[in-house]
């Protein structure tokens, strides 16, 4: 009987000579909570094989054929089994046999040491793209879709890449941030837009524009010894149409609406009717009008209820965090695919990881509905999700700041937002940001208002959430020229690239504007870094009056005050108001100014902005 032994070096993006051509997961671990691993295995004719194993704490223990002949699911029980490289040997049709070489790994790690992001951290939040150019060697490659570099298009690559990031750790770490969040670096073979990442090409594949599994996996480990968390971005709503399944899909109903895909016909998208997540009056059609449409025509929409693609996808989470040690993931448009897959999807990592978070994007303006996504909430849907995103709460302080001052409007909506915390479950678990990829720059929404935008910044930062910050917004990045356009949001960061006229990094060139905000942010951002008032601190907070606002932050001896005030002309503020705060006597220090004062009778607001004081001294 012919044997052929290959190994596929799947990690690299290369394959076998012969029959298979994919196994994923491409490797897996011992000493998960889950015992099971399912295998897809892809290649000619290889769903008429028959699997075999023959490896202490290995077994098979059951095969399933796919509607494509060239696909088999092997569901494997993993037991007491010691790590090591099995052999996985398939009896052919022809009475040949081939060997595929698969590797269980020792975990680097207890599951406990997985420590997710939390309310302690601030996350900057980069397009890789756009960011740092560290290796232009990766700029193209003639083999992808497509093929070129273009700086002058906004929708084009511009070359940035994981070297670029590991670069600049020590920027992102000087000015005070504590985790990254970098927008997907797996591969989009697309053949336009590929620089975004959201449309994924291979699941398990690192994108070559961007750099190496072993780059990715730099990236994390030095941001580690800096105390800063990787989070990955992943999407479980679809994928790229360029993804290489499409051409030879495994099942019937792999992705939705796939008939009319492998036929020519018109698609259906969503009706983005995300309410009927909730709506208990929801009817059938609008519920799947909304889970199963697609988003693009370049974005095929994933059918999480196929047990397979379930499957596939939960492991695929569970291998890039085992794969990087990651602090955390945040999950594109939470909303879109089966409510029921991800409740599974975050129960099955929550398991697994129990100091783990995951942050669920819920892009709406209604708390309710970011509510209804938080584990621990009592409405009958078990979620277990820590995190969301709070698109509500954004809204509410750009509008309060832009708002006339009066007794319904202006900063008393900031007040009466914040107040809806009662709804959350744990509103220290709920993400905030000025901006992000997908929104116009904070500079930009707020008219190009400076005082406004510090506001903006500091006010988030105290807040009992999880902050988070795009980067850019520390020097005032905008893209007023035409708001809300993509490609200008995601302008590249001065200094990233060798003909940079402006180097932010390092400030050279920078204006006195731009410089002076981005020490703002740095000292806000380091100060939120060791507060404990900020990370456990009681709450307390004012209606607005005249024009001020003022919030406080308690725990233990370190008292924090902030104060916004719209008022452009000098104003004295009366202190005897906010007595139970027992503050009369306390030194306080301005972390901004660093200037020292005592709290008495009143206060003087010379300007409008943002006044931040402290009881803390170092």
């Amino acid at each position: 009987m012919k044997k052929i032994l290959i190994t596929l070096m799947l990690l690299t993006g290369l394959t076998g000579f012969a029959q298979i051509e994919r196994v994923e997961p491409p490797n897996w671990w011992t000493g998960f909570e889950e015992t099971e691993l399912q295998l897809m295995v892809y290649g000619e004719n290889i769903g008429n094989a028959t699997p075999n194993i023959d490896y202490p704490g290995v077994s098979i223990e059951n095969v399933e054929k796919a509607d494509s002949p060239n696909y088999l699911f092997i569901d494997l029980e993993i037991g007491e089994a010691k790590p090591g490289t099995f052999e996985l040997t398939f009896e052919l049709e022809d009475g040949s046999e081939e060997v595929y070489e698969y590797e269980l790994k020792s975990r680097e790690k207890a599951a406990s040491e997985y420590v997710g992001f939390d309310n302690t951290d601030a996350i900057y939040l980069i397009t890789p793209d756009r960011f740092a150019n560290g290796d232009t060697s990766n700029d193209s490659f003639n083999f992808l879709n497509e093929k070129t570099k273009n700086r002058e298009d906004d929708y084009g690559r511009h070359g940035g890449d994981i070297r670029g990031i590991i670069n600049h750790l020590d920027y992102i770490d000087e000015m005070g941030f504590t985790a990254i969040w970098p927008s997907p670096l797996v591969i989009n073979d697309m053949k336009s837009g590929s620089y975004h990442g959201y449309a994924m090409t291979d699941f398990y594949k690192v994108d070559p524009r961007f750099g190496t599994l072993e780059e990715y996996r730099e990236l994390a480990d030095k941001a580690t010894v800096r105390g800063i968390k990787l989070v990955m971005d992943q999407v479980a709503n679809h994928a790229g149409v360029e993804h290489w399944w499409m051409d030879d899909l495994p099942f019937d109903n792999w992705i939705n609406f796939q008939e009319k895909f492998e036929n020519g016909e018109d698609l259906v998208y969503s009706n983005h009717r995300r309410t009927t997540n909730q709506d208990l009056y929801a009817s059938e059609t609008d519920k799947k009008g909304m889970t199963e449409g697609w988003f693009v025509e370049t974005m095929p929409d994933l059918n999480q209820e196929n047990p397979f693609m379930a499957k596939y996808l939960i492991q695929n989470s569970i291998w890039w965090i085992e794969t990087l040690g990651l602090g955390g993931i945040r999950q594109d448009t939470y909303p879109y695919p089966d409510k029921a897959f991800m409740s599974d999807w975050a129960g099955a990592i929550m398991t697994e990881y129990p100091n783990f978070n995951i942050v669920g994007e819920e892009w709406s303006l209604n708390p309710l509905l970011i509510r209804y996504w938080q584990d621990g909430v009592d409405n009958g849907y078990d979620s277990n999700l820590k995190s969301t995103m709070d698109f509500a709460m954004q809204e509410r302080i750009v509008t309060g700041l832009k708002a006339e001052e009066t007794w319904g409007t202006g900063l008393v909506e900031i007040y009466e937002g914040l107040a809806n915390d009662f709804a959350y479950a744990h509103p220290e678990n709920i993400m905030i940001f000025p901006d992000n990829h997908d929104k116009s720059r904070i500079y930009t929404q707020l008219g190009e208002d400076v005082a406004k935008t510090k506001m903006t910044v500091a006010y988030m930062a105290v807040l009992p959430r999880i902050f988070q910050m795009y980067y850019g917004t520390e020097i005032l990045m905008d893209d007023t020229e035409n708001p809300g356009d993509h490609g200008l949001i995601r302008t590249e960061f001065p200094g990233g690239w060798d003909d940079s006229e402006v180097n932010a990094f390092t400030g050279e060139g920078l204006s006195e504007e731009k410089a002076d905000m981005q020490e703002f942010v740095r000292k806000v951002m380091n100060y939120r870094k060791n507060s404990e008032a900020i990370h456990s601190g009681v709450t307390k907070h004012f209606a607005p009056e005249e024009g001020t606002y003022l919030i406080t932050r308690k725990a233990g001896d370190e008292v924090l005050v902030l104060i916004l005030n719209k008022n452009e002309e000098a104003i004295t503020l009366d202190l005897e108001r906010f007595s139970e705060l027992n503050l009369e006597g306390k030194t306080f220090k301005n972390i901004i100014s660093e200037e020292i004062f005592q709290w008495e009778d009143s206060l003087e607001l010379s300007e409008e902005g943002v006044y931040f004081f402290t009881t803390k001294m170092e």
